[in-house]
């Protein structure tokens, strides 16, 4: 409905903080793509992991990136970029348009998104630390699984706590900002990991393989360094702190107790 409401003037100039500003602006939203690497940490929980997971990761993208272009073509279209400096930009330009059902289901649709993201951020890291302290390098405590429901409980509490107090009490741009830099990074590692693995263990048994190898792993490093590169220092300075901890963790703990030494 929005989209017979659009002014093509509202285009003009249409990058108005040039391609730096496209890409700032890229890795301060990235957060909202990281749920989708979340589902792998449920590999072991499908049953063809090999065939299942990439059609749902791969195809969720897809989806959801011509979504995201289309809300954003049809929301820059409907009002001044200017004007859009708020915590709900799409439901204030609705309101400005006096679409006010339609403004009140995207509301909803917002919240149930935020909730069902969360869920998904959670249980992913539930997953992450299970399988890290399954194989030595967190306690013991994070693969305990509960008796009845057979999920990884401690560390779906603790995911919760330590996610969730922070979040209420800290800037939540801040810890977006964190999010960002810290997933291009992990990327990073795991698409390096590709390029290492294929050439010291090039036999080893994969449940899937990356297709056009080396080309893609360095297309998605070189892509998430300039990423990186666009956040603010003070990001880089928190996320340097922030990996100085978590190595202080490996070297101090999980080195020693490591099942892969």
């Amino acid at each position: 409905g929005a989209a017979r409401a659009v002014q093509p003037v509202h285009w003009r100039p249409f990058m108005p903080n040039g391609f730096p500003g496209v890409l700032t602006g890229a890795a301060i939203v990235f957060f909202t793509y990281i749920g989708f690497d979340s589902v792998s940490t449920a590999a072991e929980e499908c049953k063809n992991a090999q065939r299942d997971l990439p059609i749902g990761i791969i195809a969720s993208l897809i989806i959801c990136t011509v979504l995201y272009m289309a809300v954003a073509v049809v929301l820059t279209g409907v009002a001044d970029y200017r004007s859009m400096n708020n915590a709900a930009p799409v439901v204030n330009a609705l309101r400005a348009l006096g679409y006010e059902s339609i403004r009140r289901w995207v509301g909803a649709g917002a919240i149930i998104g935020m909730l069902s993201s969360l869920l998904v951020f959670q249980y992913g890291q539930a997953r992450v630390w299970f399988a890290m302290s399954r194989d030595g390098l967190l306690p013991r405590m994070f693969s305990k699984v509960h008796a009845a429901h057979r999920t990884p409980h401690v560390s779906t509490w603790i995911a919760g706590l330590v996610v969730g107090i922070p979040a209420g009490i800290w800037d939540i741009g801040t810890f977006a900002d964190l999010s960002n830099i810290g997933t291009l990074f992990a990327f990073i590692v795991v698409s390096a990991g590709v390029l290492v693995l294929r050439k010291t263990q090039p036999d080893r048994p994969r449940g899937f393989r990356v297709p056009l190898s080396p080309l893609l792993p360095w297309v998605s490093i070189l892509s998430c360094l300039v990423l990186m590169a666009s956040l603010p220092l003070l990001t880089w300075l928190r996320f340097l702190a922030w990996l100085g901890i978590g190595l202080a963790v490996y070297f101090l703990f999980g080195f020693r107790r490591s099942r892969l030494a």
